[in-house]
């Protein structure tokens, strides 16, 4: 709702000086219109009319609310802002608004990339690893149950073994490298992604070992590298697009378990409970553990009107 507000006043000034009675007077604490006044007028009766004359000086005080002209003011760096919105940008916040829309269609072209490079393979090589174990006329039942095994015992047991690593490591020894994840990103990347290339390694070679080789251990293996693949490509999609908002991530920001994830390593990065929770998709129950159901429910409430302001678009 815009506001406007005048105020005028007439300053009457005596051709031999000014008048000393002359005192600016807030019309209320906070508010920035002053009303100029004139309450004494002690030449009169000392000086014929004539001798009186006065000029007459208007000044006029406007306020409006900026907020429905459209204009934002210090917020460059807030990362809520969304491509798309119709808010009008100027200066430092437009140029601030152009960058992050880059960074997040940069990051949204790896990430599809990725995904679809890494599902692709993996699909293929489940394909034609099991066609392979066929053609002997055999079914290798402890080979394919030991692969979808440890598929899904690896992907559950990352979770564990990143919150191990996020508290003993990364918030430890290796502070340097997780530091740029705590930081206002300057670019698409950050030195945090480092971690992600790293994990990757094992669950190639596990891959791959498995995959060129039959029995029970390569199945084994090939399960193992599966199953980090999997929660690597989750932990992308979950924390890096649903939580910092690197790209979007379509209907998953409206499925209750992961907005409750979101908040929850939301709250890791506001450090209000020692930096717990260290897991991403355990983290709601880390902080049950520790009594900040308030705080997560807080939380959850502020990601909800987010994106209702935003039109659900993530």
């Amino acid at each position: 709702m815009a506001a406007g507000i005048s105020a005028a006043a007439t300053i009457r000034v005596s051709r031999f000086g000014r008048n000393a009675f002359l005192r600016p007077k807030p019309t209320s604490a906070g508010c920035e219109n002053y009303f100029l006044f004139n309450p004494i007028r002690p030449l009169d009766g000392i000086f014929p009319p004539r001798m009186r004359k006065r000029k007459n000086l208007t000044v006029c005080f406007v306020m409006h609310d900026k907020k429905e002209e459209g204009f934002i003011k210090g917020d460059e760096n807030k990362e809520e802002e969304k491509p798309g919105s119709n808010r009008i940008l100027t200066g430092r916040a437009a140029e601030r608004f152009a960058e992050k829309k880059s960074e997040r269609f940069t990051y949204l072209v790896a990430a599809v990339m990725s995904s679809f490079g890494i599902t692709s393979m993996a699909i293929a090589a489940v394909y034609y690893r099991f066609s392979w174990q066929f053609e002997g006329g055999e079914f290798p039942f402890s080979e394919m149950f030991g692969t979808f095994a440890l598929s899904v015992g690896a992907a559950v047991g990352m979770e564990f073994w990143a919150r191990w690593a996020h508290r003993a490591l990364w918030h430890a020894s290796l502070w340097h490298m997780h530091e740029s994840h705590h930081r206002p990103r300057d670019g698409p990347f950050e030195l945090n992604d480092v971690f992600a290339v790293i994990n990757a390694i094992p669950a190639i070679a596990l891959f791959s070992y498995g995959f060129f080789n039959k029995g029970l251990v390569p199945g084994l293996c090939f399960g193992a590298g599966l199953g980090i693949t999997v929660f690597g490509m989750a932990y992308m999609f979950v924390h890096d697009g649903l939580v910092h908002r690197r790209f979007p991530v379509g209907p998953i920001a409206d499925v209750p378990y992961f907005r409750r994830v979101a908040a929850a390593h939301q709250i890791h990065h506001l450090d209000k409970f020692n930096g717990v929770p260290y897991g991403l998709f355990l983290g709601p129950k880390e902080l049950e553990d520790v009594g900040g159901n308030a705080e997560l429910e807080e939380e959850i409430s502020k990601r909800i009107k987010l994106s209702n302001r935003d039109g659900g678009r993530d």
